[in-house]
């Protein structure tokens, strides 16, 4: 819990009773690789902060191949923000990649917490905006770049995934064929 604590007052402060609060609505949830935190076609069902793990952000295209928009390891938030709030059904997976151990939140206790912590709000606001803005400095330069840049480009941003995350997700992720990664790993080393 204190990475997840670390990570909140890197946002804003909370003195002890409101992180307490705001633990005592948290609870765990273990993943098996494979398995989704959230689902196309279904409401999500919570916010959660990754203690354990690596999560992928996917769907799958019109010829049943899925395609990786993101991925999210230890110490970060992982939701589908706008459908989580709206209580909508999701229009992309957020599957475990390895297994995963998550602190989560139910929307009736995210929305509690919201009424109860003062400055949570402002908080989670900013993690948001941080997270945003993370997405899209990773996701620019795939568009832009060649594909031997974007995996030189994905190996100095996330070191950490390199052994993770399988090689076909990689490749999805950077918008390259499995064949054409193999291709720029062997040109490279």
């Amino acid at each position: 819990m204190k990475e997840f604590v670390d990570y909140i007052q890197q946002f804003g402060y909370l003195n002890q009773q409101q992180i307490d609060v705001v633990l005592s609505k948290a609870r765990t949830l273990d993943l098996q690789k494979g398995e989704y935190f959230s689902e196309a076609g279904k409401i999500p069902k919570y916010v959660g902060f990754i203690l354990e793990g690596v999560l992928c952000v996917c769907y799958f295209n019109s010829k049943g191949e899925k395609v990786a928009h993101s991925f999210v390891d230890e110490n970060n938030f992982v939701w589908d923000q706008q459908k989580f709030e709206t209580q909508v059904a999701a229009c992309d997976y957020i599957e475990a990649i390895t297994c995963c151990k998550l602190l989560v939140f139910t929307k009736n206790d995210w929305d509690e917490i919201g009424r109860i912590v003062d400055g949570w709000n402002t908080i989670t606001d900013r993690i948001l905006k941080n997270f945003l803005f993370k997405t899209i400095e990773r996701r620019s330069p795939l568009v832009s770049e060649d594909a031997t840049t974007r995996y030189l480009s994905f190996i100095d941003h996330s070191p950490q995934l390199m052994n993770r995350v399988p090689l076909s997700l990689i490749a999805s992720y950077l918008g390259i064929t499995q064949q054409s990664l193999s291709r720029i790993r062997k040109n490279i080393t």
